[in-house]
């Protein structure tokens, strides 16, 4: 007959078995021990843990009791007393009797104590009062001694209003004084404001990959309109083809790679910057009354911008180009319209002597040519994913934001000037 299974015995399981113990596996005939009517002690109240299942003794017999301390020793002998054998902890105690061991030598982590969420979200929602004598941290309080600090004031365009009305005046201030005072100190300002426009268009542009020549893209703008203040017309253009050969030539030496792409964005910044920048030159060197030419397309163009923000920002209701420039509106363009031909009709009449029907229409011409410009520059800046040229005028952005409707606007007084006012001398 094969050995039984000491773990497949008649013994019922763990959670089977009744309160009291069960008898011990070994016979005692004089006493026996789990017997609370022998020791008259009431076991039952003590709590035992049951004890462990036969385990195969070495000689092979499934009875004995398990030494579990004794690894690769002959087991415990049946008849030896129980006294002598030590006792065994049951690995079924309960371990928070178990003292644990600590190590000394290693830290024991922080402990941090658990909160209820309920307390967790009153003490997020109600943070602690700082101790008297003491503000809390952020933004401080103001008082009678102490105002509150002031924020810079932005209109409804989202730019800072003051700041673009002082560096706009400051930029008027510029032009028209050399204009009036001394001549060539503005072909020296003309000069300065293309070159800043061409760096400006240049950086902007490399956004696209694009990596147009700076250099001959530079001293032809300043060619094309030294050209066009001392040749007049035909020079401006002449200069304009200079400007692209030599940007061709220069850009010859970077090799082929992106040679197309490169000559693109350099004709476009040429043509878009210098040569139409290069009609202000010929409005000033207009003999006799140059000044004064560059004067009317200079208010138009103000009046233009003035009327568009003052009506677009009280009562513009319908975009004009949402994809472009989505803070214009149609009522925005109705006052640039209305505030420049009305201005423009005073001044040309003024300045002139030409009737107000003429610069009525001169100022429509100028204030359409300028919110074309606008909406030219804006779609440049949103193909290659800017908001503003560059951040050299606080309030306006870069110098091309300002002469984005100017250089529209220019060629355009040019061609009514000269038909409705004709050249003296």
């Amino acid at each position: 007959m094969s050995p039984l299974d000491p773990y497949s015995g008649t013994e019922p399981r763990g959670w089977e078995r009744s309160d009291r113990p069960p008898a011990l596996p070994w016979p005692d005939r004089e006493v026996e021990p789990w017997s609370p009517r022998q020791s008259g002690t009431d076991l039952s109240a003590v709590p035992q843990a049951p004890p462990r299942p036969p385990v195969r003794r070495h000689d092979g017999s499934p009875d004995g009791p398990y030494d579990p301390r004794v690894v690769g020793r002959p087991f415990a002998d049946d008849d030896a007393p129980t006294s002598q054998l030590p006792p065994v902890r049951d690995d079924d105690a309960p371990t928070a009797q178990l003292t644990p061991v600590r190590d000394d030598t290693v830290p024991a982590p922080p402990f941090t104590p658990a909160r209820d969420d309920g307390a967790a979200r009153q003490a997020d929602a109600d943070p602690p009062e700082p101790p008297p004598g003491r503000r809390p941290p952020g933004r401080r309080r103001a008082s009678a001694e102490r105002p509150a600090t002031g924020q810079p004031s932005t209109g409804r365009a989202g730019r800072n209003l003051p700041a673009a009305i002082g560096v706009g005046l400051g930029l008027g201030a510029l032009v028209l004084v050399p204009l009036f005072f001394f001549l060539p100190g503005f072909l020296a300002v003309l000069a300065g404001a293309i070159g800043v426009g061409i760096w400006e268009m240049a950086r902007a542009v490399r956004r696209s990959g694009a990596r147009p020549p700076l250099v001959p893209l530079l001293a032809g703008g300043v060619l094309t309109i030294g050209l066009a203040w001392f040749a007049g017309p035909d020079a401006l253009s002449l200069g304009l083809l200079v400007t692209v050969l030599g940007t061709m030539i220069w850009r010859l030496g970077d090799g082929p790679a992106g040679f197309q792409r490169d000559i693109t964005a350099a004709t476009l910044i040429a043509v878009y910057v210098p040569f139409l920048g290069g009609f202000a030159a010929l409005l000033a060197a207009a003999p006799g009354d140059g000044p004064l030419r560059v004067l009317v397309t200079v208010v138009g163009v103000v009046l233009s911008d003035t009327g568009g923000y003052a009506a677009g920002a009280n009562f513009g209701r319908h975009p004009m180009a949402p994809r472009i420039s989505p803070k214009k509106s149609w009522e925005g363009f109705a006052g640039s319209v209305v505030a420049a031909a009305v201005g423009s009709a005073l001044l040309i009449w003024l300045l002139f002597d030409v009737a107000p029907w003429w610069g009525a229409l001169f100022g429509v011409a100028v204030s359409v040519a300028a919110v074309l410009g606008d909406l030219a520059e804006s779609m440049i800046k949103r193909d290659l994913g800017v908001k503003d040229m560059s951040n050299l005028l606080p309030g306006h952005g870069g110098l091309m934001d300002r002469l984005d409707s100017i250089l529209f606007a220019v060629p355009t007084a040019y061609l009514l000037l000269a038909v409705l006012v004709p050249v003296v001398g």
